[in-house]
């Protein structure tokens, strides 16, 4: 955790990923994020994956850092007291996000009507206000394809939800141009964001759209190449894999040297009227390249690959489970700053990764875990909210609120 975005407070509703994440990211970055959940937990409170005891280990990795206020805002008292968390004053307040949609007591006119320079960022399946998930929004956009395999094309999906992840640095995005503008003009902003969006706007930026509207052409699924340039993975002696990427000069330059292969690469070049200092060239000789590189990689184990691609500064990387990564892998442990040993309470003792942004002129503090669901209901209600003991008291005894189990 980094002290950039101390004394702004953020006030979150939200499910699933994207939300959650762009909360925990301002959390991350000292920002006071005050996450709003049903008594007894939301639609993801229960996520997989779970402990044996049944604890959510989605929802306490998309959380840390924040704060928590349990609420039945089933209730028109409780969606009263959110309603005045959302909208309460103080230039470092009235910042909100939320995926839960923006009408009844959560629409937008009705929140600015009591703090007119709110800023509240919320976030849609698509432009319509229509629902979807990453799954939904990537056999959308066409990458399925990418990634078939068989005669048949059949699509495969990717099991990361890239499309959640972007967009929750989005919202962070989002949130913080849109305070800076309130800094300097004085005016709240009502933020729309949409997840196919983002989908369909990276698609433009890397050049996707652009190759079937210009070009005409259908990407072709590609395997383990890279489009466009040299890249591959290879089978060591012993059966370990390693992927190696030839993209810049120096990167193809120092694979050719380490597998010694100089006399066929240039054979090859001339064999085929290629000048490989091109990547478009490299990939047209892809399965020719692969060939001639494979000898080396079979007569190594993987223990000496690595001491070779590293001694010649290859660009390249080792396949590993999961849990190989997390038993065996240095950079994903506390040897590695972004990670700290934290204790997560009713689940045990984890690494937790902080914000990967090294701020140099702020300290960096340990991780902070996702707090308990309820754990600061009093607190923010008294603090914020100006409520007395009594009146926390008798909302607790109507079971508008809830503090920690």
């Amino acid at each position: 955790m980094q002290h950039l975005l101390d004394g702004l407070r953020v006030v979150e509703g939200s499910a699933f990923i994207a939300a959650p994440s762009g909360g925990m990211t301002l959390a991350q970055l000292g920002a006071d994020v005050i996450r709003f959940d049903q008594i007894g937990g939301g639609i993801d409170y229960r996520r997989w994956p779970v402990t044996n005891a049944g604890k959510s280990l989605y929802w306490h990795s998309l959380n840390k850092g924040k704060r928590s206020i349990a609420v039945d805002f089933r209730k028109p008292e409780g969606q009263e007291l959110l309603t005045q968390l959302i909208t309460a004053p103080g230039e470092n307040a009235g910042l909100f996000l939320t995926n839960f949609p923006a009408r009844g007591w959560l629409a937008e006119d009705k929140l600015r009507a009591l703090r007119r320079d709110l800023i509240y960022l919320n976030l849609t399946g698509d432009r319509h206000g229509g629902s979807a998930l990453d799954y939904t929004v990537n056999s959308k956009v066409g990458l399925p394809f990418l990634s078939s395999s068989g005669a048949d094309n059949r699509p495969v999906n990717n099991p990361f939800p890239a499309w959640d992840v972007l967009a929750g640095q989005h919202i962070a995005l989002g949130l913080l141009g849109a305070e800076r503008h309130r800094r300097i003009t004085g005016e709240g902003q009502f933020i729309k964001l949409a997840l196919t969006d983002v989908a369909l706007a990276t698609m433009g930026h890397l050049g996707y759209i652009a190759e079937a509207e210009i070009n005409g052409e259908t990407r072709q699924p590609m395997g383990n190449h890279i489009f466009g340039t040299f890249g591959h993975d290879f089978v060591c002696s012993d059966g370990g894999r390693v992927m190696i990427v030839g993209v810049s000069p120096n990167q193809w330059n120092a694979i050719v040297k380490v597998t010694e292969t100089e006399t066929q690469v240039s054979s090859l070049e001339q064999k085929l009227s290629l000048n490989f200092k091109q990547e478009g060239d490299r990939f047209t000789a892809r399965e020719q390249l692969v060939k001639i590189f494979e000898p080396w990689f079979l007569r190594r184990n993987l223990q000496q690959v690595s001491a070779a691609l590293d001694a010649a500064k290859v660009c390249w990387g080792p396949y590993q489970t999961i849990e190989q990564l997390v038993a065996n892998d240095p950079e994903c442990s506390e040897d590695n700053p972004l990670f700290n040993r934290v204790e997560q309470a009713g689940i045990g003792s984890y690494l937790m990764p902080s914000s990967p942004i090294y701020f140099t002129g702020v300290e960096r503090e340990p991780v902070k875990p996702a707090p308990l669901l309820g754990e600061h209901t009093d607190e923010i209600l008294a603090d914020i909210l100006g409520l007395s003991s009594a009146e926390i008291g008798r909302l607790h005894d109507s079971n508008v609120v809830a503090s920690a189990e």
